[in-house]
């Protein structure tokens, strides 16, 4: 009962997750209009920091900011800093629903990486459970026709730095609190923003068109990652990452509805597909069931 009642919480907690990261998607591309990924990064991770500060100071969690694990802190948010430039860059230069089907790429990383990484189980359950939701991300975003551009190389590499941070946020939340992890999110995604926003020697400040996505951006982005964190403390990581799919028949929805892209009957067809993938794996863990 309490694996199901854990497994129920995370599908919950995600849930806000797949919102906000749909949020940020929009807002990103809203942005990168005018600026550039880095300095939507540095506007992001300063937002982020700030309300950290207020959450730690006004609940008397400061303690939980803890130095014992800064080198598993780093890595992670090295990760995180290099897979979120890429995809802010890719969601400004190819179609939304294109730059999901490549981030969703990452679930298979992590059911394969989580076994070496983790010592979490591969069985048979999950990892045919992530190929079932991958294909049906193919069927919705039919990408046989994408031609190889920087967009879309920039959106399959950062699916890979997505499932390192994924796994890393696992191994941190054995030991860390969520706050305390996402106060170093911010905090050291900070310094990486500061250090490499003027790389091409120019800094655009952001103006009243810019401010309100960026807000968008800091507080989506933050409780993205409140929601992904606690999911991940509560299920293993080959599981929390499928449920992740649905995001991508919700931002194919949006795609339509704001910029006109292309919506068909195989976007729903690919979320059965994805919501059916989803069960599977869920139902499976709920009963124990530990086929190999």
């Amino acid at each position: 009962m309490t694996q199901h009642r854990d497994i129920a919480r995370a599908a919950l907690w995600m849930t806000g997750a797949i919102v906000s990261f749909s949020s940020m998607a929009i807002a990103g591309r809203e942005a990168g209009l005018t600026l550039d990924t880095f300095e939507i990064m540095t506007s992001r991770s300063l937002i982020g920091l700030i309300i950290m500060m207020i959450l730690l100071s006004a609940l008397g969690r400061w303690h939980e900011v803890r130095f014992d694990n800064l080198g598993w802190h780093g890595l992670r948010n090295l990760w995180h800093f290099t897979g979120q430039n890429l995809w802010f860059y890719a969601v400004t230069v190819i179609p939304l629903a294109q730059v999901f089907t490549l981030e969703f790429t990452s679930p298979i990383w992590v059911v394969l990486l989580s076994p070496m990484l983790l010592g979490e189980r591969l069985t048979k359950v999950r990892l045919l459970s992530a190929i079932i939701g991958f294909v049906g991300i193919l069927i919705v975003a039919r990408p046989e026709g994408t031609t190889l551009g920087p967009g879309v190389v920039t959106a399959a590499s950062a699916a890979i730095f997505f499932a390192l941070t994924m796994i890393f946020t696992r191994r941190l939340t054995r030991s860390e609190t969520v706050l305390g992890i996402l106060f170093w999110l911010t905090l050291m995604q900070l310094g990486l923003g500061l250090v490499t926003v003027f790389y091409d020697g120019d800094f655009t400040l952001p103006g009243l068109t810019e401010l309100p996505w960026l807000l968008v951006i800091g507080c989506a982005g933050l409780a993205a990652h409140f929601c992904m964190t606690n999911a991940l403390g509560l299920a293993p990581a080959a599981i929390v990452a499928p449920i992740d799919f649905v995001r991508l028949p919700l931002i194919a929805v949006l795609a339509f509805v704001i910029y006109g892209e292309v919506l068909n009957i195989w976007v729903f067809v690919g979320a059965a597909f994805i919501f059916g993938a989803n069960y599977m794996n869920i139902l499976n863990e709920t009963r124990g069931n530990s086929a190999t």
